[in-house]
């Protein structure tokens, strides 16, 4: 039978509370008096950037129809490949496009490739209706001039762009890629495209890179889709197995660039590295996220040792976790999801913002080899249906607001950190001499709606600055080992509203301070067993709230708006 232990006080006047307990710690607290700074304050902002994305994509960018009878047909086909037309140059195995136009691709070259060389000013479509092109020495699809180029997959065919063997130099570009285009690249259409990469990259475009619909199936073993200035996906379907990151934006020169901009889309991705990475800007307002990074998740043993304490890694390790990138979803500036299912399990970070991070919308499953959700800034979640189901750490930014959506995060160190600035927590640890956290400028946590659940093995909520509670409603199983609390504070934590409930070991317990507006009941008792119901109750014996306590405990603290000032009693009832 599942134990219950009450707690009981009065609404009005004298405050009765009851736990098992030869030690029993009795604390209500009730500021009249309103705190001018209930907001929480920092010295870094939390605010992002707004991205105007109304011009990501173009009508034609989305366009899958064609004029076949306005078209250029070109047909391939080893030491055999023709066309009628005069901006086709045809030598042996190489099919060379020169001018603006729309052009119908059929056969196959087994060691050959297609070259687009036209003007600056060209736009070009290209239909594959049933293509298949291998090349053991460059790009299958080599795109070195035009303004443009569309890539079209006929209605209900099958076509394949494959490098086979190692890259040769056929001109001052360094191609690395099964498809490879110096120009904007546009992907669309109602076809299959499989594009392998035995060595390098699958598809590179040292532009923009857009992809509005289609199925496709990458396999590289570097980047799967890569574009220097962006990747823009609006639809379509992608499973991608990569050697490096299943989708890469990179510019090294312009901070403003090398953005990811996913507005819909399937997305099956297997990567040795980041999932998905870019070196500007990541933003997301739908789509489906499969992704799995190395090893995943399990890969990564418990950082806890046996007294709760993070495990340290040898120098070899924490020099090669410093070089590789295992993230399921990284930005370098900003990260915003506005909506989307993900269900990421990674070696590393599952989200992972080297500024600031925002959830307004979407359903997350997450499992993590370090943080479940990182940013070195600041980190809001304003919606959306979060599932850290494992985690060294579940939430860590310089900064945490929390404003709704609903969250559950399973963690084996502290359930949220606010601490920031610090890639691969879990892997690192303190290291010698204590916590590296101690005392950050800007760090706080402020939790103003929502529901959120946590189960922490080691601090469950902990900051380096300021705890505030003003909403909500937040359920924390914390600590077991006397080395952690349930609450971990540098700076002051007050509660002013929601309801707050906790369970934790009583060795390193702290609770609410004076300055907080509403009551608060903090109770130790003797050590109490797993799956313990714990109920509040009025004087009356009406349940104003109860929880579960996920793991044994041997404190507990509670606020609700109910509690009233008055004076506080002990009583223990079996």
């Amino acid at each position: 039978m599942r134990k219950r232990e009450v707690l009981l006080f009065f609404m009005m006047g004298t405050l009765m509370l009851s736990g098992c307990s030869t030690q029993t710690e009795q604390n209500t607290q009730q500021n009249t008096e309103q705190n001018t700074s209930t907001e929480s304050s920092s010295a870094v902002s939390n605010a992002v950037t707004e991205i105007d994305t109304s011009d990501m994509f173009s009508d034609r960018d989305k366009e899958v129809g064609y004029e076949e009878s306005e078209s250029v047909a070109i047909s391939l086909a080893d030491n055999g490949s023709s066309c009628e037309s005069d901006a086709v140059s045809i030598t042996e195995n190489t099919v060379t496009i020169k001018e603006e136009g729309t052009y119908i691709l059929s056969g196959s070259l087994s060691n050959g490739m297609v070259i687009v060389e036209a003007e600056d000013t060209d736009k070009i479509q290209l239909v594959l209706n049933g293509v298949n092109i291998s090349s053991t020495q460059s790009a299958a699809l080599y795109v070195r001039s035009a303004d443009k180029v569309f890539v079209t997959t006929a209605s209900g065919t099958e076509n394949s762009l494959e490098h086979s063997g190692t890259y040769t130099a056929i001109d001052e570009n360094n191609i690395d890629a099964a498809v490879f285009s110096k120009s904007d690249l546009t992907f669309n259409g109602e076809g299959m495209l499989t594009v392998t990469a035995q060595e390098g990259h699958g598809i590179v475009s040292k532009d923009d890179l857009i992809l509005t619909s289609g199925t496709y199936v990458i396999t590289s073993t570097s980047h799967g889709i890569a574009g220097k200035d962006s990747v823009r996906i609006s639809n379509g379907s992608y499973t991608i197995v990569s050697g490096k990151d299943g989708i890469h934006g990179e510019h090294t020169e312009d901070s403003s660039l090398g953005f990811v901009y996913l507005a819909g889309g399937t997305f099956d991705i297997t990567s040795q590295q980041d999932g998905i990475s870019a070196s500007s800007w990541l933003q997301a307002e739908g789509g489906t996220y499969t992704i799995l990074t190395g090893n995943g998740s399990a890969s990564v043993q418990n950082q806890n040792g046996g007294d709760g304490k993070p495990m340290e890694r040898t120098a070899q390790e924490e020099t090669a976790e410093d070089t590789t990138s295992i993230k399921g979803i990284k930005a370098a500036t900003q990260m915003v999801l506005k909506g989307g299912t993900y269900t990421i399990d990674a070696e590393d970070d599952t989200l992972h913002s080297n500024g600031n991070l925002v959830i307004h919308d979407g359903t997350y499953t997450l499992s993590s080899g370090d943080d479940g959700i990182h940013a070195d800034s600041n980190i809001t979640i304003a919606g959306g249906t979060i599932d850290i189901t494992k985690s060294y750490e579940g939430i860590e930014g310089l900064s945490i607001d929390v404003t709704s959506g609903e969250s559950s995060v399973l963690a084996s160190d502290d359930g949220m950190n606010a601490a920031g600035g610090n890639d691969s927590s879990g892997f690192e640890g303190p290291g010698p001499g204590g916590d590296q956290f101690a005392s950050t400028e800007g760090a706080y946590i402020h939790i103003s709606g929502g529901i959120l659940h946590v189960n922490a093995s080691g601090d469950g909520i902990d900051s380096n600055g300021d705890i505030t509670v003003s909403g909500g409603e937040t359920y924390v199983s914390g600590p077991t080992n006397s080395g952690n609390g349930t609450l971990d504070y540098s700076g002051t934590a007050q509660i002013t509203g929601g309801i707050f409930a906790a369970s934790g070991s009583s060795g390193m317990a702290q609770n609410f301070d004076s300055s907080s507006t509403q009551g608060v009941i903090m109770v130790n008792v003797e050590e109490q067993e797993t799956n313990t119901e714990i109920a509040l109750l009025d004087i009356s014996g009406t349940e104003l709230l109860s929880w579960t306590a996920e793991k044994e405990y041997s404190s507990v603290i509670v606020s609700s708006p109910e509690i009233q000032q008055g004076e506080t009693t002990g009583k223990y009832t079996a």
